[in-house]
């Protein structure tokens, strides 16, 4: 049966200060979009874009209309919210997601204003089509699946140039109760085949990137550079970003005065503090 989903579209960090987060990602080589304000919704974002996928940082800008209880998360700390699936059609996803027996609504339209061009106040409208896994479907992630209807608009060749180097998202790390109960729930969401279980830990394949779902006993195994904020489970803690140059992405951490968590051979580790609550690691690739 055809898959519903070709990978991770963008992973959600929810934010307390926009311009404060995008200060934050500046400072470990990022560069971000121009602000983008979503209509009818209280919150707006700027993104980091990269060829395939893509790191919003959302954030509430009037707490008086519907922020899609990004309030009450933001009431526990930053930190990593949700992620979206890749779909290049959401009706056919709904489509193929109930052939498998996945609850899920759908699709949904939503828009957003974005600054294009060169002239102030010139604004673009990015439009996506939602579908949304029942929470049962997609457990740990607060995930849907995302088409984007408006692809020209969406990236510019500048927004892709990374002082760091950075080129996409290669990896999440997700802390949950019992991972191995999981594996046949994201066999049935991405398709026969998108699982690996070793001993208690859940590699779901997307196509591209992979999520880890682990307990939280093995995360000073997986991240054992850093402290990991308790909050409740489940919840998103890291995310893996594939870099070109390893040598870029340090002297870019040391232009923003940000000294990392950690250094593997495979990996420059960010503390979340230093990442809006966000586990980074800078990937080689």
């Amino acid at each position: 049966m055809a898959r519903a989903i070709s990978g991770i579209d963008h992973a959600i960090v929810g934010v307390r200060d926009l311009e404060a987060a995008r200060l934050a990602y500046a400072r470990l080589g990022f560069q971000a979009t121009p602000r983008g304000r979503h209509y009818g919704w209280g919150t707006a974002n700027y993104c980091l874009m990269f060829a395939r996928d893509y790191v919003e940082l959302l954030g509430i800008v009037d707490p008086a209309q519907f922020t899609n209880n990004l309030d009450a998360f933001l009431a526990g700390g930053e930190g990593l919210l949700g992620l979206a699936f890749a779909t290049p059609d959401a009706g056919e996803a709904g489509r193929i997601l109930a052939a498998r027996g996945v609850e899920a609504s759908g699709p949904h339209e939503l828009a957003r204003a974005i600054e294009i061009g060169d002239e102030k106040g010139e604004e673009g409208r990015l439009e996506f089509a939602l579908v949304r896994p029942a929470a049962a479907a997609a457990p740990g992630l607060n995930a849907f699946l995302c088409e984007h209807r408006t692809p020209g608009l969406l990236r510019r060749a500048d927004w892709l140039a990374h002082r760091n180097t950075a080129r996409g998202i290669v990896g999440v790390t997700v802390v949950v109760d019992d991972p191995p109960a999981m594996a046949p729930v994201y066999e049935r969401l991405l398709g026969d085949g998108s699982t690996t279980l070793t001993d208690d830990t859940l590699a779901v394949h997307t196509g591209g990137a992979a999520i880890v779902f682990a307990r939280v006993d093995d995360l000073s195994l997986l991240h054992p550079e850093v402290d990991i904020p308790d909050r409740a489970m489940p919840r998103l803690v890291a995310l893996r970003i594939a870099i070109e140059d390893r040598g870029a992405a340090l002297e870019a951490l040391a232009a923003g005065g940000v000294e990392p968590a950690g250094l593997r051979r495979d990996a420059i580790v960010v503390a979340p503090e230093d990442a809006c609550g966000v586990v980074l690691e800078l990937v080689g690739v």
